[in-house]
């Protein structure tokens, strides 16, 4: 079931969790203690938000990010820090693998009582948009991550703090935002799941016709109220999260076969070849036929949805 709102549970006595995966999102281990672990529901795999932040590290897998009002491609070893009530989401492409740590410190956590955690709450604002790690810090911050399960106590909380000093601390090359706006969803917002089935509904039927009256159904919301919530929840109009999704899809046929960009364009559910080069080069700065010769030169082989 499509959930809003994670209720995330922290370990007693414990000031953040640790999780892993070893075959999909949705069978999670909750790393309690050495060699200790207990089995959770995960949500990456529904569009979700949580009051924590939350960064996440793929081993292997690969599929589309949803992040904020950001919708592309990610691969084994994507890195990425997610701030308080940023709505996510992982739609993957067959088994994956990885960790991901879970943390809310309020103004009145004792987090904050050490001076020179100040420091840490301009960075921490910053992943409200979502931050995508790169280059050495995302190498060094990865090798962090597969080691805390391992470690216990007082060394697993100062491995955490290392990953989150060493994160604020990255240079600017390193990292990108992800999303266009912060979100920081209320945490009582009961439209959440409704706006949750409609994108869901979206993701699974993008390649057909998508009427918007289905998808008000799936929501059960009228006309008015679906375009205000949808637009506040997801960043995007109905059609321009549309169009995004079949913009993914033909990306990753471009890329990856010889088929006709008019194929790929009705395939990914454009019904107008004019309109799928308009809003192509529009994304994209670049027709089809430019972008496809540009990723064989590059020896790019990402994919997406």
């Amino acid at each position: 079931m499509l959930g809003a709102r994670e209720l995330v549970q922290i370990p007693s006595g414990r000031s953040f969790r640790v999780l892993r995966w070893k075959n999909n999102l949705r069978e999670v281990e909750c790393v309690i203690d050495e060699g200790k672990t207990l089995p959770i529901t995960g949500e990456g795999a529904h569009w979700h938000f949580h009051k924590e932040m939350e960064l996440t590290l793929f081993l292997t897998g690969e599929g589309t990010r949803f992040v904020g009002d950001h919708i592309a491609f990610f691969q084994a070893g994507d890195l990425v820090l997610l701030g308080e009530n940023l709505p996510h989401y992982w739609h993957t492409r067959g088994d994956c693998s990885g960790v991901s740590i879970q943390w809310h410190f309020p103004v009145s956590h004792p987090f904050w009582a050490f001076p020179e955690n100040s420091v840490l709450d301009a960075f921490f604002q910053k992943a409200g948009r979502g931050l995508h790690i790169k280059g050495q810090t995302a190498q060094l911050v990865s090798r962090m991550l597969q080691e805390l399960p391992e470690r216990i106590g007082h060394a697993q909380l100062a491995l955490m703090m290392h990953v989150i000093t060493t994160l604020a601390t990255a240079p600017a090359a390193d990292k990108s935002f992800l999303s266009q706006r912060s979100f920081n969803l209320a945490s009582e917002d009961q439209q959440q799941a409704a706006i949750a089935r409609a994108v869901q509904h979206m993701i699974a039927n993008f390649r057909y016709e998508v009427r918007l009256e289905d998808v008000m159904l799936a929501a059960d919301m009228s006309r008015a109220t679906f375009a205000r919530r949808f637009k506040a929840l997801t960043g995007h109009t109905f059609s321009e999260f549309l169009n995004k999704l079949r913009l993914q899809a033909a990306k990753r046929e471009l890329r990856e076969t010889p088929r006709s960009v008019v194929d790929i364009a009705f395939a990914s559910g454009f019904h107008q070849l004019s309109f799928f080069n308009r809003i192509f080069r529009r994304h994209e700065q670049c027709s089809p036929s430019q972008y496809r010769k540009a990723q064989k030169t590059s020896g790019n082989s990402a994919q997406d949805l």
